[in-house]
């Protein structure tokens, strides 16, 4: 009985259309990028308007349902699932952009909006979006805020927090809230825009941004570095610094770079392979790039470089980092993102790979990452003869030593991704239970009845 009215309620709210049942439409919308569950939605339901967004909180608080917030699901750590009966409540038709001012330089837009469209109009506009992932072309915008997405510029540019000027969202008790309202000064209390920035759906849905934009960089350089060692990697992020404006600091294992040739059409950088790489994106100066690779000469560091002279040459060396996700992909790996101060990157590295080798050595390591801000991503790899059980098993047991590392060294579980489905068991590594409980009080101020994403980041 509840089924008949509530699916009646949806319906008189968005019609017959956009109220999806049909078990093609479940499955697609009751997962993100993850592999670890099995979705089952009772519906999907698509609103176009933050009205028809509020309307359907409202009801679902009415039916006790709880509600799956759902963007580009793009996402790494399980937070767009939907495994227990949830309603999807999807955004993907809340996709416009609805003013960009020129003069204050922000741009307002649905939370549908995907990520590259924002590219796309600052660009038009005369500006530039600088918040950027390889899954740009997919992911929204609202999706980008409720993790704060990262990604490859962060060390110039921060995170999507420092970029997010305003936010119209709808609580769980079904209130609508216009937060800070795109101002940039306002100091007026307590602001709950920052705390719906991350906070993965538990307090409400994200339904129109508005996001600051930047001038234009210069015209740009790329370098890729051969190096010997993760310490000569450090080496060159600290010399690097000092010579040149950068934008990314990117690094990679030689594993991950032989994924990638091995799956797409790339020429390797070098004519010999090294234990690991850097890649530098940076305001153009010659005689630096040059000057940097004549100091580790001068370090006494074997390395190797090849830097960009064209548009082309910019995109095939960025193409050796931004295809390793997908060169992994039929492995079905078991991602981490997680973040250690930058000083302890080389260790900490080596601490983990020696551990995979001497008590997990069935498991492939492969290591990427946005090293600049002390980001990195390990990928553990599924052994072919091995069933999904019980790789997920043993990769749950490798991750305890390896987060009691991150939490001995001052780091999070989490550096971009969220922690979602995925990372809950493993939260007490980076918040202490006096933090979670206040989090929960948080929580329970915006969403009384607990019906926003339940069971995401804690229980």
């Amino acid at each position: 009985m509840r089924d008949s009215t509530l699916f009646a309620g949806l319906t008189d709210i968005v019609g017959n259309r956009h109220l999806l049942t049909d078990p093609e439409s479940l499955q697609r919308f009751g997962l993100d990028r993850t592999d670890f569950w099995t979705p089952k939605p009772c519906a999907a339901v698509l609103p176009a308007s933050v009205d028809e967004v509020r309307d359907i909180v409202r009801l679902a608080n009415r039916h006790r349902l709880a509600i799956v917030p759902s963007g580009g699901r793009t996402g790494l750590s399980g937070g767009a699932v939907a495994a227990n009966g949830e309603l999807v409540l999807s955004l993907q038709r809340m996709d416009s952009i609805l003013e960009v001012d020129t003069v204050g330089r922000s741009l307002r837009c649905g939370a549908g909006v995907v990520t590259g469209h924002v590219h796309q109009a600052a660009r038009e506009n005369g500006f530039y979006f600088p918040v950027d992932f390889a899954s740009s072309g997919s992911s929204q915008i609202g999706g980008n805020v409720a993790t704060n997405a990262g990604g490859i510029r962060v060390i110039r540019y921060g995170m999507m927090r420092h970029w997010v000027q305003g936010l119209k969202v709808v609580t769980g008790a079904g209130d609508v809230l216009d937060l800070n309202r795109g101002l940039i000064k306002n100091n007026t209390g307590l602001d709950f825009r920052q705390l719906f920035i991350g906070s993965e759906g538990i307090l409400g849905v994200i339904c129109e941004v508005t996001l600051g934009l930047a001038e234009p960089p210069p015209p740009g350089q790329v370098m890729v570095f051969g190096l010997p060692d993760y310490d000569a990697l450090m080496a060159l992020l600290g010399e690097a610094r000092r010579q040149l404006t950068l934008s990314a600091f990117e690094f990679f294992s030689d594993n991950a770079l032989g994924h990638v040739l091995a799956r797409f059409d790339l020429k390797a950088p070098f004519s010999q392979r090294y234990p690991c790489y850097g890649l530098l994106e940076f305001d153009r100066n010659d005689d630096a790039a040059l000057s940097l690779f004549r100091y580790l000469q001068e370090q006494g560091i074997r390395a190797d470089a090849v830097i960009s002279h064209s548009d082309e040459q910019v995109a095939s060396l960025w193409a050796l980092r931004e295809n390793i996700t997908e060169s992994l992909s039929a492995r079905q790996p078991w991602k981490q993102d997680i973040a250690v101060p930058i000083p302890v990157v080389p260790d900490f590295i080596r601490d983990v790979g020696g551990l995979i080798e001497s008590e997990y050595s069935p498991l492939e390591a492969v290591w990427f990452g946005h090293v600049g801000d002390g980001n990195l991503h390990l990928n553990i790899l599924k052994p072919a003869t091995w069933d999904m059980e019980d790789f997920v098993a043993q990769c749950r047991r490798l991750m305890m030593s390896v987060l009691e590392k991150v939490q001995s060294c001052g780091g999070s579980i989490s550096a971009e991704h969220g922690v979602g489905l995925l990372k809950k068991p493993f939260l007490q590594y980076s918040r202490e239970s006096a933090e979670v409980e206040l989090m929960r009080r948080v929580k329970a101020a915006f969403d009384p009845a607990g019906i926003m994403n339940p069971g995401k980041v804690f229980d």
